[in-house]
């Protein structure tokens, strides 16, 4: 089950952040979410270490803690995308698939005219599909 989503500017400012679990929770998902910013850092900028090749947007579980999975995906423009889930078996082939829904809802966010680049996503558009997208996670695989 996802639990929280996150897009991140390319300096590291939160432009969405949003927790599918009750408010007790929030912080300590924001906490996750910021600390994940530091191995998206260092996998980017260490590309020799085993792991994905600077090509490749999907940068795979970031680092599992004892309750939570996190998962990376970098845009070309250096926009990180971090995915919180409680799922300890879960497929890459469902998270790379859930990340590319995710920035094709992202992409008609930002394409918004009216969107200022690098503010937060406050379109209730972009929300409605985010919480569209959590809720079919994984659905494919049960079948």
């Amino acid at each position: 089950m996802i639990v929280c989503v996150a897009v991140v500017g390319h300096q590291n400012n939160p432009l969405y952040i949003q927790s599918f679990t009750d408010a007790d929770d929030a912080l300590k998902l924001h906490h996750i979410v910021h600390c994940s910013l530091d191995v998206v850092d260092e996998r980017v900028n260490n590309p020799k270490k085993s792991g994905p090749t600077l090509n490749d947007t999907f940068l795979g579980l970031l680092y599992p803690t004892e309750n939570y999975k996190v998962y990376g995906y970098l845009t070309n423009t250096k926009v990180k995308f971090i995915l919180v889930t409680t799922d300890l078996d879960v497929r890459d082939a469902d998270v790379r698939n859930f990340f590319r829904r995710f920035h094709a809802a992202y992409v008609d966010a930002v394409s918004n005219p009216f969107h200022v680049p690098d503010k937060k996503i406050t379109s209730r558009t972009f929300a409605d599909r985010v919480s569209t997208i959590v809720k079919s996670f994984g659905l494919s695989s049960a079948t």
